[in-house]
C-alpha cells in the first residue's frame, strides 16, 4: 500500500509540472501576431525603440532590438521588412485580417497555424 501511495503522489506531482509548463508555453506563445499581449521581453523603452523603428521602416534598428531571437528574426529581412511593419500598424490600428494576411504571406501564423511555418502550431492544427 505504501508504494500505491507513492505512485500516485509521484503521478500527481508529475501532472501538476507538466501542466504548468504547457500554461506557460501557450502564454508565452500568445504575444505573437497580438499587438494587445505583451511579449516577455517587453519593456517601455525597448517597446518605444520597437515603435520607432517600425514608424520609420528601420530594419537595422529592429534587428538590433530583436538580437536574433524567435522565428520571426529568420522570416524577416530587409526586403520585406515594410511589408512586416505595415501589418504592425494595421494590428495596432484594429484591422487584424488585414495584419493576419501580411503575416500570413510573410510567413508568419498568428496562433492558428495560418503561416507557412507549420512546425509550431499548437491546438490542433496539422502539417499542410
Amino acid at each position: 500500500m505504501n508504494n500505491t501511495k507513492k505512485t500516485i503522489l509521484g503521478l500527481g506531482a508529475l501532472a501538476v509540472i507538466l501542466g504548468g509548463a504547457i500554461a506557460f508555453a501557450n502564454s508565452s506563445q500568445a504575444y505573437k501576431g497580438d499587438p494587445n499581449v505583451k511579449g516577455p521581453n517587453y519593456s517601455e523603452e525597448r517597446h518605444s525603440a520597437m515603435e520607432k523603428a517600425f514608424e520609420n521602416n528601420d530594419y537595422a534598428a529592429w534587428k538590433d532590438l530583436m538580437q536574433g531571437k524567435g522565428r520571426v528574426t529568420q522570416l524577416i529581412n530587409a526586403d520585406n521588412f515594410s511589408e512586416f511593419a505595415k501589418a504592425h500598424r494595421l494590428a495596432e490600428s484594429g484591422d487584424i485580417e488585414g495584419a493576419k494576411k501580411i503575416r500570413t504571406n510573410l510567413g508568419l501564423g498568428m496562433k492558428n497555424c495560418a503561416g507557412k511555418g507549420q512546425g509550431q502550431c499548437t491546438g490542433g492544427c496539422q502539417n499542410r
